[in-house]
Order: structure tokens, then C-alpha cells, then sequence
């Protein structure tokens, strides 16, 4: 069963114009990739004819992708979002205890997530954040052992 995808209506939109491009351009390109390949000879034994299949496939497992992450969206409406606690569309300011380094997040779904400015709320910081209030203090296992310490100094409307 596909999970829900949490996306920004900023996210929806790239993600509907990316399957346009998909869908008309690479489609396209790629079609005509094959049709010169074809023209080669025999396809039997032609590597161009492969690599475009090839990637053909690539594509249109792509866009089967694309849309069943747009059928399956969860759009953030700026509307529901509060600076009350952290969740997905939230931008949050924490301070290391540790080193006292202030960082900035804004918390995103998987689909929209680029560390280390947009977090997915199923990363560990993410969902360490996730439901939190300012000025909590949270910990986020580290990879290696033991956890970094951080704390809320500020909860933003991201959208």
C-alpha cells in the first residue's frame, strides 16, 4: 500500500510540472532515441537501441512514480499550520547545546526534503521535532552513537 505523501502546495506544483516535462519532452526524446537507433539496422545486436529502451523504461517508471505520489498527496495548507508546535510546513529555529550553533529547518515532507535547509519529517531531526514547542529540548540520535541536543528557539509558518 503506497504511503501518504506530504507535500507544499509549492512541492505539488513542481511535482505536476515535472510529470508535464515527463510526459511531453523526455517522452519525446527518447522516442526519437529509438527511432534513430532503429535506423542503425539490425536491433538485435545495436547497443544504442538497448540504451534507449533502456532508458525508456527508466522514464516511464519515472512518471508511474510522479503520479501515483500526486494521487496519494497530502497538501499543506498554510491555513492549518500554528506556531503553537512543529509539523510539516513548520520552520524551526533550534540552538546546539552543545556548540551553541543556531540552525534553521523547515520541515517538509519525504518527497520535498533537501538536506540540510528542508528536513523530511521522517528524518531523525524531523521527527524528533515533529509535535514539539519552543524552547523544548530534543535529542537526535547520532549515526555513531549518542545523541546531539538541541533546542526549539522559534516556530515559524513556512508556507
Amino acid at each position: 500500500m503506497p504511503k501518504d505523501v506530504i507535500l507544499t502546495p509549492e512541492g505539488l506544483e513542481k511535482l505536476k510540472l515535472e510529470l508535464v516535462d515527463l510526459q511531453t519532452n523526455r517522452r519525446r526524446e527518447v522516442a526519437e532515441r529509438i527511432k534513430e537507433a532503429r535506423a542503425f539496422g539490425d536491433i538485435s545486436e545495436n547497443s544504442e537501441y538497448d540504451d534507449a529502451k533502456n532508458e525508456q523504461a527508466m522514464l516511464e517508471q519515472r512518471i508511474a512514480s510522479v503520479e501515483e505520489k500526486l494521487r496519494s498527496a497530502t497538501v499543506i495548507d498554510a491555513k492549518d499550520l500554528t506556531t503553537d508546535i512543529v509539523q510539516v510546513g513548520s520552520v524551526v529555529k533550534v540552538a546546539d547545546q552543545e556548540s551553541g550553533k543556531d540552525q534553521t529547518f523547515t520541515i517538509v515532507g519525504s518527497a520535498e526534503a533537501k538536506p540540510p535547509e528542508r528536513l523530511s519529517n521522517e528524518s531523525p531531526v524531523g521527527r524528533a521535532l515533529i509535535g514539539r514547542k519552543r524552547d523544548d529540548v530534543v535529542e537526535v540520535p547520532l549515526p555513531r552513537g549518542g545523541a546531539r541536543k538541541l533546542r526549539i528557539t522559534a516556530i515559524e509558518v513556512g508556507l
